[in-house]
């Protein structure tokens, strides 16, 4: 079984694979050295030790999947609106492109780049406050494996207090599947696929949720925008904001019918997703006008750079309408030329201005157009509340 140990440095949880003597942490690279168990008639205090003993770790597969209830959301914070985001900032940017494999995607590694971009330069996250995971990475442990993604979603949660500014970017493969626990109203979970996905499996969101949703204690705010296919409601927020094209809305009541809780400890969540939970998200150039990023990436990004996001509102309403205009409603997903297209000068002109032209055909799929979606902890006029991150 595979066990749990902070990290000795960041405190970060590592999995400890049977019988190893010490494991190096994927975030700040620190070894922690694990003493074996005392003999069966030792009387040694446990303070004596020189490491943490291995008995003290925490089993992981029920702690990730089913951990423990959290408290009441009607009890779990104090009066008033939460102060305001100025302290530190912190994000984990993930991009997946399967390399060499038959699922391969081209656009992902250029969102990656041009999310950090956008973070340090529009936002002022540091630089050093980021945390990268794509297949170009020289440190394995910046792979984007689903433990490396793990841990670093525990990284990301770790330790913060009210005031902090939390963000969470992935671009890459995104699937569907049974739920087997009764907290899903179409009754599928949604799930992010690592590289590694074929060898160790999906991430579902019922670990996603578990992992950086609940724990998030009052004051803390963090913004999720997942650029996959049937990512919906990939973070399993209680509430999903329903826009029409003509930007009118509704929250739409995802509670699980168990009563169970998928809301925060107090703190704000938003999630961004590229498409609803039975669409999927295009993996395209015709935005750029030649190089291949993710559609929902590309117009979250624009939104802000034009002057959009000074709403929630208002930036979903620039990102449904910038993936309107390249989505032929009646040709299902096939891409058509965008009148007076421009690649922005700014952001991700900066990173991909001057890429050639595609020679590759986009694939194509039948099926409803892609629609971003915004879901959150808590009901909120979209048209009323400033973004920021």
């Amino acid at each position: 079984m595979l066990l749990l140990v902070d990290c000795s440095s960041c405190r970060t949880p590592l999995q400890l694979p049977a019988g190893a003597t010490r494991i190096r942490c994927s975030v700040c690279r620190a070894f922690t050295l694990i003493a074996p168990d005392p003999p069966p008639h030792s009387h040694a205090p446990a303070s004596h030790l020189p490491f943490p003993s291995s008995s003290s770790v925490i089993p992981t597969p029920t702690s990730f999947i089913n951990p423990p209830s959290a408290p009441s959301p009607f009890n779990h914070a104090p009066p008033g609106p939460p102060p305001p985001v100025h302290g530190p900032k912190r994000a984990v940017i993930v991009g997946v492109s399967y390399k060499n494999t038959k699922a391969e995607l081209k656009g992902c590694i250029n969102d990656a780049q041009c999310m950090k971009f956008m973070l340090m330069k529009r936002f002022q996250f540091p630089e050093s406050c980021i945390l990268m995971l794509t297949e170009e990475e020289a440190d394995p442990s910046r792979l984007p494996t689903k433990n490396n993604i793990t841990m670093a979603m525990h990284w990301l949660v770790q330790g913060c207090k009210p005031g902090d500014s939390l963000v969470f970017h992935f671009s890459g493969h995104g699937n569907n599947q049974e739920d087997y626990n009764s907290d899903e109203i179409d009754g599928f979970d949604e799930t992010l696929l690592p590289m590694d996905y074929a060898t160790s499996g999906v991430i579902v969101d019922d670990e996603i949720n578990a992992t950086i949703v609940r724990p998030l204690p009052y004051g803390v705010k963090l913004h999720a925008i997942v650029d996959a296919c049937h990512s919906g409601t990939v973070l399993d927020l209680p509430y999903l904001c329903r826009m029409d094209r003509l930007g009118q809305y509704d929250w739409e009541d995802h509670r699980p019918p168990s009563g169970m809780w998928k809301g925060t400890s107090g703190g704000e969540v938003f999630s961004f997703t590229g498409c609803d939970d039975d669409q999927t998200s295009a993996d395209t150039p015709q935005l750029s006008g030649g190089a291949w990023t993710g559609a929902m990436t590309y117009a979250f990004i624009q939104a802000i750079e034009r002057g959009h996001g000074t709403t929630y509102g208002s930036l979903m309403n620039a990102m449904r309408s910038t993936i309107h205009e390249i989505f032929d409603k009646n040709k299902g997903r096939e891409l058509v030329e965008v009148e007076d297209g421009d690649l922005l000068t700014t952001l991700l002109g900066l990173l991909i201005l001057g890429a050639a032209p595609p020679d590759e055909e986009v694939n194509q799929a039948s099926q409803k157009t892609q629609e971003p979606q915004l879901s959150a902890t808590e009901e909120f006029a979209v048209y009323g509340k400033a973004f920021s991150l």
